[in-house]
């Protein structure tokens, strides 16, 4: 690109100094939103790149555009290292996000008012599986199964089989889906799979939650298990934010590319696919697995740490990097939207969220969701995540207090400066 032109801050110095606040509001808090992270200098440095300047409709060697080239050579090498990453054959990696993923699979595999069997939202679940006010629930028929709700139960907070089982062979659904937003257990895939084998469906897994934790080997593989897998490329990957679906199935494999474009997306964004290329290079390496390890260990550290202090978890704790923390036992009156917002203002970012039964509108919610991801992208171990805990601990007694939470927000800038980020 041309060294004559001119630079953000003298085309817009408005958009620039909202970008250093932006800078500047991320060094000085904790983020604690599970499914965000902090990505690499080098995937920023792709995303924001030259390659943003072309159009390049179809697929490598297949394009609706000339001068694709070097193109389609991102693009291959973002799909070799994908498939590389999870130990599958076929990899589409254009979709913009997850929810445009989940949309292709739903295109590709299924017809308007197929069923398919998922999980409820309220329970762990995402809008794209199945909600009523998502096309998901519109032009589908989601069935749903349960959790293990008996806390005597080891597998309390668990996905119930049985239920799982019953719900399928009453309804017998094409699909079969697994992977959540809000779910702190290991998921079973082989059971999972079993389960679809016995009644003829497809198994569907949407990872974006740990595709980190699996390709770091924190988390057990869906594959060989699962028939297709979408993720988002950020969160616990680390990457820019995108979407990717895999299979090992090669007819599958068609009707997804299909789906994808031209069926629910026009021009691919190559400067993402770059990004997302150099994520999975990053994730490829011995460190990442380290990573992954820490996620977990600072995941169990946080919610032993919260349990100390009186707090009821979903679960009664965590197997990966997401804890649910419901708020009811400590502080009944209490709603997640105001607690979400005393700890934003305390330096703190989580989001409020809806809990196993759950008595409040999903606008209000008992439930705050938290995550260790962006924290031990920053070099934080379990020491500094019950220090952590501490600080959101002090914010919720707090009772809202702005003097107090000005205090706290201070305490929560010190601790942040031990632990500069990539910008």
């Amino acid at each position: 690109m041309s060294q004559n032109m001119p630079n953000l801050t003298a085309v817009d110095p408005a958009i620039a100094k909202l970008i250093e606040q932006e800078a500047d509001r991320q060094q000085t808090t904790l983020e604690m939103i599970a499914s965000e992270n902090h990505t690499s200098n080098a995937v920023m440095e792709a995303v924001g790149s030259c390659l943003t300047n072309k159009y390049c409709e179809g697929y490598p060697q297949k394009r609706y555009y000339s001068g694709c080239g070097f193109y389609d050579e991102v693009e291959q090498l973002a799909i070799d290292r994908a498939c590389a990453l999870f130990g599958c054959s076929f990899a589409n990696v254009q979709p913009h996000s997850g929810a445009s993923a989940n949309l292709a699979v739903q295109f590709a595999l299924l017809e308007p008012g197929d069923t398919f069997a998922a999980i409820e939202l309220s329970e762990g679940g995402h809008l794209t599986h199945g909600s009523p006010v998502n096309i998901s629930g519109k032009w589908l028929n989601p069935v749903t199964y349960k959790l293990v709700t008996d806390e005597s139960d080891p597998n309390y907070g668990a996905i119930d089989m049985a239920s799982v089982e019953e719900v399928v062979k009453q309804h017998k659904p094409k699909l079969i889906m697994c992977g959540y937003s809000a779910h702190p257990k290991t998921i079973d895939f082989a059971g999972f799979r079993a389960i679809a084998d016995k009644y003829n469906c497809l198994l569907w897994a949407d990872i974006a939650h740990i595709a980190g934790l699996c390709a770091g080997d924190a988390h057990p593989s869906p594959f060989p298990h699962c028939h297709v897998v979408t993720t988002t490329t950020h969160k616990t990957l680390r990457g820019p934010r995108g979407g990717l679906i895999m299979t090992n199935d090669e007819e599958l494999a068609k009707k997804i590319n299909k789906a994808v474009f031209p069926g629910t997306q026009g021009g691919p964004l190559m400067h993402v696919i770059a990004g997302k290329a150099v994520c999975f290079g990053e994730a490829s390496k011995p460190e990442f697995k380290t990573y992954a390890a820490q996620v977990v260990k600072n995941g169990k550290a946080l919610a032993d740490a919260l349990k100390a202090k009186g707090y009821k978890l979903a679960a009664n704790g965590t197997e990966n990097h997401l804890v649910l923390v419901d708020l009811r036992t400590v502080f009944p009156d209490l709603t997640g939207k105001e607690a979400a917002l005393w700890l934003e203002k305390a330096g703190i970012i989580t989001n409020m969220n809806t809990v196993p039964n759950e008595t409040r509108s999903p606008f209000k919610t008992s439930g705050v969701r938290l995550g260790t991801p962006a924290l031990t992208t920053r070099g934080l171990v379990e020491s500094d995540i019950a220090e952590v805990a501490g600080l959101i601990d002090a914010t919720l007694q707090s009772n809202g207090d702005e003097a107090k939470l000005a205090d706290i927000r201070k305490q929560v800038a010190d601790l942040a400066a031990k632990f500069p980020m990539a910008h």
